[in-house]
């Protein structure tokens, strides 16, 4: 059988990602050449040129507790993505050596059964990816319109920051406009690919839980299978098993530090999306880039908390594989090996340093601290 061919499934991440300068060609990370000046000239003028100016502004008008809110909702959604890149480019041999391990026999499906097994999940992600790749540059056309379709005389640009010159005047004012849109575009991609790429790993550690589900489930059908092929196969599915944890606790070192900032920050830029939304004018193309970006939020974390979810959950199944097999049958020998694997097999929950885990119910407890926040600004406010 043709072998199955993960990294095809994140194929427009991985185009993205490189054009933006964050995935050098092939399994190789970064080297002395074009590549690596493009990549520290992108990354240094859209990211933290971008953000350094709106932190500089801040400080400016620490006085104003609307403008304060109106830049920080959004700025520490651009500093996450910062972070975001800076894990990446440093966890990046990290990332793509656990990339070349689905290339193994072992993270292959056996059969056409597994293949049909695992297309659903594959198929429920890459929705989510179009939706939230939707909503986030739903939310910049937004931004980048609605100073233009301002009627105020003054001239506005999409965000608040400070600037070393008289920005509003020309050709200053169309030249930071271009330059605040393309550096918001290049931070919503890095975002938005970063975290379909990490969701997309624990996609497919959920879809390793399915396959070694259906073989443990399989692995006893004595009517097909002498002894030592069922011995084989059990040992077989141990292996995997195995392996599946050695990936899981592998790729966690790349994400741990995103999630973490992800889950903490997330709360918080939902709250203040939530109390700006109360200060513009309802229906204007404002309030459009408000709502989208917080719904873009409220997709991001969960996507993460359901895939995060679903790992769990699928490997919650394993001891009840073991029993639906046709044990009964088996050897004495067989049937407590397969007991003392049985006793081994707990639920995986994919955390972020041990602090916070991937869980639905993480993510109402993430909405109900947005809510707080936003209750909290809007009393002070009033």
């Amino acid at each position: 059988m043709e072998k199955y061919k993960w990294q095809s499934k994140i194929k427009m991440n991985i185009i993205l990602l490189r054009i933006m300068g964050l995935w050098p060609e092939g399994d190789k990370t970064y080297e002395p050449g074009f590549y690596m000046v493009y990549s520290s000239i992108t990354v240094s003028l859209f990211i933290f040129g971008h953000i350094f100016f709106q932190v500089v502004n801040v400080y400016f008008i620490a006085h104003d507790l609307k403008s304060v809110v109106a830049t920080s909702y959004l700025l520490l959604i651009e500093i996450l993505g910062g972070v975001k890149a800076y894990y990446l480019i440093k966890n990046l041999k990290i990332l793509k050596e656990r990339m070349i391990i689905f290339k193994s026999d072992w993270f292959q499906p056996r059969n056409t059964q597994q293949r049909n097994l695992i297309e659903p999940t594959i198929y429920l992600w890459k929705t989510v990816y179009k939706v939230y790749l939707s909503m986030c540059f739903g939310g910049n056309t937004f931004w980048a319109i609605y100073p233009m379709m301002d009627k105020s005389e003054e001239k506005r640009l999409p965000f608040l920051g400070w600037y070393p010159y008289d920005y509003k005047k020309s050709p200053y004012y169309e030249i930071t406009y271009v330059y605040q849109v393309i550096g918001i575009c290049y931070l919503t991609t890095v975002h938005v690919n970063v975290d379909t790429l990490i969701s997309a790993f624990n996609v497919y550690t959920s879809c390793q839980f399915d396959m070694l589900t259906d073989n443990i489930r399989n692995l006893a059908n004595v009517a097909q299978r002498a002894t030592n092929d069922v011995y084989h196969n059990m040992l077989r599915c141990v292996d995997h098993h195995k392996n599946i944890l050695r990936f899981i606790e592998s790729s966690t070192k790349f994400f741990n530090w995103i999630l973490f900032w992800h889950l903490l920050i997330s709360g918080v830029s939902i709250g203040l999306t939530m109390f700006q939304l109360t200060a513009v004018v309802p229906l204007s193309n404002e309030f459009y880039s408000l709502l989208s970006y917080g719904l873009a939020i409220t997709i991001q974390i969960f996507m993460y908390c359901w895939f995060g979810n679903e790992v769990q959950a699928k490997s919650s199944n394993l001891p009840y594989a073991v029993f639906e097999s046709d044990w009964t049958d088996l050897s004495e020998e067989i049937k407590k090996k397969l007991l003392f694997f049985t006793m081994h097999l707990k639920p995986v929950q994919i955390s972020a340093l041990n602090l916070f885990y991937l869980s639905l119910d993480t993510y109402m407890r993430i909405l109900k601290t947005a809510w707080s926040y936003f209750a909290l600004l809007y009393q002070v406010s009033s």
